[in-house]
């Protein structure tokens, strides 16, 4: 008899709650895992055995005392961590968003890995996307408020996401109060710029131009310079200094004001969402984009106030701009960061894994925003990301190859 094999859409699932906690104690609603005892391969798990490894010097996953797990590649820590799960033999194993945060090629070698596990081990897959689902799951389990909801089957899953709500359409992207004057024909350049670490070439000899309007993905796997590229633009990596990298016409390094820099590029990522700690409210959050602070610490003019309003017309959060913004929903959160990046329409604007973590309805809203801004903008953007998003059209596709003595541009 086959192996029977679930998958959990894991949207409003804890990996601590009750639910994910009954199910690995084989005391779950899975009736073929009743009495089985269960292991859960998750970030949570991960973090656990890193700490471990710090406190007691345990270096299960890395096997090797002369090797931290934590100097692994993303992909590297998964395979590590799948290899020790599997070798306490569990009867059944719990995979919580395994491909986030994983480059593709990680993505295929991860699901091989999995493809043979499944011939001899019952799989719970909770997931996020539905392009994530395996192929060997046979039912998919919607869960809401830590209780069972519906099962489906597969083919009756995919088909409730073949329908993508429209967004972003009644209404334009507000115009900047005040336009940036005398922006050159090219925002960035990088003129055959290589980066070393410990004697290791990560990037080498790349040659890039970012333009007024241009739409740029920038795609490579984890540990190919993506990062450091970024740093180079937007941060402050003294790898950066007497490299030939020109940003607004001005050569990195040459004397120019950081915060001149930082004013022409608007920058998110995820991450930041982290920073926002205070009783800042949603209006307060987009019309701080304005004065480059984390938060508003001074009173806002009419003007401001109705700038921001018309972005969170746009967004769909007019009735939220009084509410606290941790409060938001985490897409609501990022499309108010994102708001708050744009407002001032930065002759550049950087989206660092913006839909990371996103189940399908807010990746698809993310996407939405990002090609309104492309489309209604002269805004030219660096979109970085992993995932080939479904609607996403950047006009050119800037991808960091491995040469063998580093990792060389190619654009596409």
């Amino acid at each position: 008899m086959s192996l029977k094999h679930y998958a959990i859409e894991g949207n409003s699932l804890s990996m601590k709650g009750k639910y994910i906690q009954s199910l690995i104690k084989g005391a779950g609603e899975i009736k073929e895992l009743d009495g089985k005892k269960g292991i859960l391969f998750s970030n949570i798990t991960l973090d656990k055995l890193i700490d471990e490894e710090v406190t007691h010097d345990q270096f299960v996953l890395s096997g090797d005392p002369n090797r931290s797990i934590r100097t692994f590649s993303s992909g590297e820590q998964k395979k590590a961590l799948l290899k020790y799960l599997m070798s306490l033999k569990p009867e059944f194993i719990v995979l919580d968003n395994p491909f986030d945060c994983l480059d593709i090629q990680s993505v295929e070698a991860l699901k091989q890995e999995l493809m043979l596990i499944a011939t001899h081990t019952p799989i719970v897959q909770i997931f996020k996307r539905h392009h994530d689902i395996m192929p060997f799951i046979s039912e998919v389990l919607f869960i809401e408020n830590e209780t069972h909801s519906k099962i489906y089957t597969k083919d009756e899953f995919e088909q409730l996401h073949l329908h993508k709500e429209k967004a972003f359409l009644n209404t334009c992207i507000p115009s900047p109060l005040k336009p940036f004057e005398n922006i050159l024909n090219v925002l960035v350049e990088f003129q055959g710029v290589s980066v070393n670490y410990e004697e290791r070439s990560i990037i080498k000899d790349i040659h890039w131009k970012i333009c007024p309007g241009d739409f740029w993905h920038l795609v490579g796997p984890n540990g190919s310079g993506k990062t450091t590229m970024l740093s180079m633009i937007f941060g402050d990596n003294p790898k950066a200094f007497g490299q030939p990298i020109y940003l607004f016409g001005t050569k990195k390094g040459s004397g120019e004001s950081v915060w001149d820099i930082k004013e022409k590029i608007g920058y998110f990522t995820p991450s930041m969402t982290e920073r926002f700690h205070s009783s800042q409210s949603v209006e307060q959050m987009v019309i701080s984009g304005l004065v480059d602070s984390v938060g508003l610490y001074q009173k806002p003019t009419d003007l401001q106030k109705k700038l921001a309003g018309q972005w969170l017309q746009l967004l769909g959060l007019a009735d939220k701009a009084n509410e606290r913004f941790n409060r938001l929903s985490q897409v609501n959160q990022r499309m108010v960061l994102i708001a708050r990046a744009m407002i001032k329409h930065p002759p550049l604007l950087i989206l660092d894994e913006p839909s990371t973590g996103l189940n399908d309805y807010s990746a698809s809203v993310m996407v939405q925003l990002i090609q309104k801004i492309s489309a209604e903008s002269s805004t030219a953007i660096v979109y970085v990301s992993h995932r080939h998003e479904e609607g996403l059209y950047p006009k050119n596709i800037f991808e960091l190859k491995d040469s063998g003595d580093g990792y060389v541009g190619v654009i596409q």
